[in-house]
């Protein structure tokens, strides 16, 4: 994995190996890797140091320190965790980001229709949101090319984050959006089987333990 972290994690999405940080919350370890279990802004904090004068070292402690240097033991690894909440004082700062023309979000797909499919949006840029808005990603503007061939069903389905483009305000009660560029569309996708899968192609994805494939408008990775 890289070395950098990023500062804003979705659910399911890989962060560190269990050999350079312990989990805190928002995380869960799979097979010695920690992985974000929701959304919102990653945190590190280093290990306490001891308190109390420092102790003479022994050449034997020394001996033993040394060889055993290059393996920290857990207590003395960083701790990562994953919070929504972006510090004291930002508040405020939280409740006033609204979604704009040509800003990215990133949204959960709430229900589909034949037409359109209905989100909630979560993240505005780098902000998690304090209220959740609802947005329409409509028919004709999942793909940029073959629109009259686009279906909903096959491009979105309840649950999956979407990665999207806010186009316009829209009315009252929904900001619409847009997956038509080649970065824009689904981020993060869950199988029938329950299981998170991998994208495979423009317009696949595929379920790692049972090897089925379910159409989906993927977002190219960045």
């Amino acid at each position: 994995m890289a070395s950098t972290l990023p500062t804003l994690a979705i659910p399911g999405q890989l962060l560190g190996s269990t050999s350079k940080y312990q989990p805190g919350p928002g995380t869960h370890i799979h097979e010695s890797n920690l992985y974000a279990s929701l959304l919102g802004n990653v945190r590190i904090a280093q290990p306490a140091k001891p308190a109390g004068p420092a102790k003479r070292l022994t050449k034997l402690s020394a001996l033993t320190q040394s060889s055993s240097s290059h393996k920290p033991t857990p207590d003395q690894l960083p701790t990562l965790s994953v919070t929504v909440s972006a510090g004291p004082g930002s508040e405020d700062k939280k409740r006033e980001v609204l979604p704009e023309v040509g800003n990215v979000v990133l949204c959960r797909v709430m229900r589909i229709t034949p037409r359109q499919a209905v989100v909630a949006i979560l993240v505005c840029g780098d902000t998690v949101l304090e209220a959740e808005w609802q947005g329409l990603i409509r028919v004709q503007d999942v793909r940029a090319t073959e629109k009259d061939r686009v279906k909903i069903y096959e491009s979105f389905r309840p649950g999956d984050i979407v990665r999207a483009e806010v186009i316009s305000l829209g009315d009252q009660a929904n900001y619409y959006l847009a997956t038509s560029k080649n970065e824009l569309g689904v981020i993060l996708a869950t199988s029938e089987a329950g299981n998170t899968m991998h994208p495979i192609s423009w317009k696949e994805y595929r379920d790692p333990e049972t090897g089925l494939t379910e159409l989906r408008k993927v977002a190219k990775p960045y």
